[in-house]
């Protein structure tokens, strides 16, 4: 797999992030749904990531700069066709290690409630994040899930 800095403006990851949006309003209400569209990825603060295997897509992820001991995690996806072929784990395996590179000291999440959401809940979980509170601009939601985990 190679994992590489992406500019958003292929029309495949255009693509997938737009499925990503999609398939968040099918679990969560419009006020509680927290993927960023493109021109909110395209921030400063913001370095999103594409994952490929011979010319095809993968996945993706970002890392956000909340300050300079914290960042967090942002669109984290994977395109349906390469579900449990441990794309997102690769991912998760990178942003941990641009984080420390960046000399983070905590990184953070935020992620859904239903149930098919379940699936990232374990995959953080094994990769050491636990359960918080909102942080950042986040508030208390029942649609929300916030997790965090030192480095």
């Amino acid at each position: 797999m190679e994992i590489r800095v992406d500019d958003l403006r292929g029309s495949e990851i255009i693509q997938l992030l737009l499925d990503h949006r999609q398939s968040m309003t099918l679990h969560s209400p419009p006020e509680s749904i927290h993927a960023l569209d493109l021109d909110g990825l395209r921030q400063p603060e913001i370095t999103f990531w594409s994952v490929w295997r011979d010319g095809a897509l993968l996945g993706c992820g970002a890392l956000k700069q909340l300050d300079a001991a914290h960042g967090e995690i942002k669109s984290m996806r994977t395109v349906s066709a390469h579900l449990r072929q441990g794309v997102a784990a690769r991912l998760m395996e990178h942003l941990l290690d641009e984080a420390r590179r960046r000399a983070y000291r905590r990184l953070s999440l935020e992620t859904g409630s239903a149930a098919a959401f379940r699936p990232a809940h374990a995959l953080y979980a094994r990769f050491g994040f636990s359960f918080c509170g909102p942080f950042a601009n986040y508030i208390e939601d029942p649609y929300s899930v916030f997790m965090t985990r030192s480095l």
